[in-house]
């Protein structure tokens, strides 16, 4: 059998697309009938590539901003010194009474001996060694532990080594705390129960959906096998390009998610066709060559959104791009064939009680299935200006906030209140300055030396406002290259450090620079966060063009409509400009005594790639079963009708499970995932409940007969496929 076939039942234009038919068909079949081999083909493949994994990850982050002023500086840095060191960590001492007490003083050399023992440690600096390191009025100090290893390669163990040898010292007054970027991950504890739970959620609505737990089961059990067998993929591929650590629970989150939607509305589809008197094969074939065919083209979308992340150019997500999108692809293949065989195995099961299910609803006069939804549809249906009206500017209120985003990255700041490194971050800030946490550096690299230059613009910081001192400068083995540390009278997260940034590049340098004829470089978390985000906003249009064009294009080609494609891009951007509102509520202005801070700089394109794909499931979702009824009907409102009637009910359960899984990263300690399963879980809610079955019926009882138009000129060579076979 050909890939495509012609549809016996071509309106009378003549103009019929082909169908994408034979491939889903003969998968199906050959799903159903081998089923155990396809299981266990499945088994072997998730044992294989966990015995392979078994050597453990290699994740790492790359964070380089090729191009910017922070990267520049940073490299220049990095050239100029002969040694490398890793980081570093910050042992905070605090003492009402002061530090520089004898019996104080003998206690805190004698632990900072200790720690200088201790492994990935090279040096220890006391704070007696430098009288700066001691705040003016003496009670708050901080000694500086020097890493062989950077942050993220340090192992949790042995900063907790670190932090119990510093604890020791506590007593009679004297508190001790642990400081930096290996520090946080002491604040960040261990995750995994939070996404047990949105499993546990997801399972308790797909019983409620089919009646029993093994129906319930089998989308689940899809979905950890699409999962689980990426994961162990990914391990492994972190041993030869870059992945951030992060990687792995977006996987999880989007796909645990999709798995879950995809297996549903295959699951669904089948359900029906038994419910009709097919037999388990002939249901399972049908629910596949429909139902499987939406899932096909909506992961489709879902991969081309992500991949679009890539042409962002940013290492730290491209990684991360490419894992979650081959997460997609596996769990498509899951839906298309693991899912069939445990249809195959259950099949017979499921007919007698789904069809007794229908039997006994029938015979107890309840209304036919749907119809709940086609009352729903009507009603919007006489009112579809005001409907639309009303859900648009809804959303479009939500998602106002989202204009005044301010991106960046958390610290120590945002960490749990009572964590060391919170707590060290708090004592720091109090000794030393809100600018403490947060130094601005500015690289020095002169003609003939780096000290005059470098004196010359430490005085021009202590004269500027925001600056709250100037240090330096700070020489490096190249004489003509130094440092001089900025520290700014705002915390790291205030709007006023950004300006300083700004302040400091677009003024104060350059007029310096004039002066001694050297070069000046701004660089620090600061400064790189603001590269980052004018990085993301650069590229950002060709990102959306990209996402957007591509997803119009497939649209065209599913629906040979020019209208729907349009209309689903801009209720999808509608979508996502409302999880970014919510998101900036929540997190950036700490409603709900949500911690306030900074969203994450690469969480606005994320959130864009990930959502506009998911979202796109849906439209394709419904719209494909409205236009199979208008191939039936040839009435538009009675396509609408019948499209929702048929839809809504598993387009609200799948809903509601993505939502319960992606708010189910909430309970994360990190606050990245927090953020991104919060706006997910936003965006689905909307995306299911108000734009689907509210503005996408009002549109489409506008838009009428005009729904389907597409230009003559462009029906002649545009291909087409038809999602739905009736």
């Amino acid at each position: 059998m050909s890939l495509t076939e012609k549809d016996p039942r071509a309106p009378e234009s003549g103009a019929q697309p082909p169908v994408v038919a034979g491939v889903f068909a003969r998968v199906a079949r050959f799903s159903h009938r081998r089923r155990w081999l396809a299981l266990t083909l499945w088994i072997v493949v998730l044992v294989g590539v966990w015995a392979a994994a078994s050597g453990g990850d290699d994740y790492r982050e790359n964070y380089s901003l090729p191009g910017t002023e922070s990267q520049a500086a940073a490299d220049l840095l990095n050239h100029s010194s002969r040694t490398t060191t890793g980081d570093s960590l910050q042992i905070v001492l605090h003492d009402e009474d002061g530090l520089r007490g004898a019996d104080v003083r003998g206690r805190v050399d004698a632990m900072l001996a200790e720690v200088a023992k201790l492994p990935k440690v090279t040096q220890v600096r006391s704070l007696y060694e430098d009288e700066s390191a001691i705040s003016r009025d003496g009670t708050i100090g901080y000694a500086t532990a020097v890493l062989d290893v950077t942050a993220p390669n340090m192992p949790r163990e042995d900063t907790e080594r670190i932090l119990d040898t510093v604890k020791e010292v506590e007593g009679q007054g004297l508190t001790a705390e642990l400081g930096g970027g290996a520090a946080r991950k002491l604040a960040t504890g261990e995750g995994g129960w939070g996404e047990m739970l949105g499993l546990v959620f997801a399972l308790v609505i797909l019983v409620f959906m089919f009646g029993t737990l093994i129906a319930a089961g089998l989308p689940i059990v899809t979905a950890l096998f699409a999962v689980g067998s990426t994961l162990a993929v990914i391990v492994v591929a972190s041993h030869f390009v870059t992945i951030a650590d992060y990687t792995p629970y977006v996987m999880m989150l989007v796909g645990l998610g999709v798995g879950i939607d995809y297996a549903l509305l295959i699951f669904a589809r089948f359900r029906s066709e038994l419910v009709r008197g097919a037999t388990p094969e002939e249901a399972n074939v049908k629910a596949l060559d429909s139902a499987g065919r939406t899932a096909f083209f909506a992961g489709s979308t879902v991969i081309l959104a992500l991949l679009g992340l890539v042409a962002l150019g940013l290492g730290s997500l491209q990684g991360m791009a490419l894992s979650v999108a081959l997460t997609v692809l596996v769990t498509l293949l899951a839906s298309l064939t693991l899912l069939p065989a445990l249809l195959g195995v259950f099949g017979d099961r499921f007919a007698r009680q789904f069809r007794a299910r229908a039997a006994k609803r029938a015979a107890s006069s309840r209304p036919e299935e749907g119809a709940a939804w086609r009352r729903f549809a009507s009603g919007v249906q006489r009112r579809p200006l005001a409907v639309l009206l009303v859900a648009v500017v809804a959303l479009g209120a939500l998602a106002f906030p989202a204009l005044s985003l301010r991106l960046g990255f958390t610290d120590a700041g945002n960490d749990k209140a009572g964590s060391t490194s919170r707590e060290a971050y708090d004592l720091l800030s109090k000794g030393f300055g809100p600018g403490f946490n947060g130094p601005l550096y500015v690289v020095v690299e002169g003609k003939d030396g780096a000290a005059a230059p470098a004196t010359a613009v430490a005085a021009a910081l202590n004269d500027t406002d925001g600056v709250a001192a100037a240090t330096g400068p700070i020489p490096t083995d190249d004489p003509n290259v130094a440092t001089v540390m900025a520290f700014p009278t705002t915390s790291p997260q205030d709007e006023g450090t950004s300006e300083l940034v700004g302040t400091l590049r677009d003024d104060v340098l350059p007029r310096v620079a004039e002066e001694t004829g050297a070069r000046y470089l701004v660089g620090g978390a600061t400064a790189a966060s603001e590269d980052y985000s004018d990085k993301v906003a650069a590229r950002m249009p060709v990102f959306m063009a990209i996402v957007v064009g591509l997803s119009l294009l497939l649209l065209m080609v599913v629906f040979r409509s020019v209208l729907i494609p349009l209309k689903a891009a801009l209720l999808n951007l509608l979508s996502i400009g409302a999880a970014l509102g919510a998101i900036s509520l929540v997190f950036q202005h700490g409603m709900f005594g949500v911690e306030p801070g900074p969203i994450e700089a690469y969480l606005p394109v994320v959130v864009f790639a990930i959502v506009f794909g998911l979202s796109m499931d849906y439209e394709i979702f419904l719209v494909s079963r409205i236009q199979e009824e208008w191939h039936r009907a040839k009435d538009p409102a009675v396509a609408v009708r019948e499209g929702l009637g048929h839809t809504g009910s598993v387009i609200i359960a799948a809903g509601a499970i993505m939502v319960v899984v992606f708010g189910s990263f909430m309970l994360s300690p990190e606050r990245m995932l927090q953020q991104m399963g919060f706006g997910m879980a936003v965006a689905i809610f909307v995306d299911a409940l108000v734009i689907r079955c509210l503005i996408v019926p009002a549109a489409m009882q506008l838009l009428g007969r005009r729904a389907w138009w597409l230009p003559a000129p462009l029906a002649k060579v545009m291909p087409g496929v038809r999602l739905e076979r009736h």
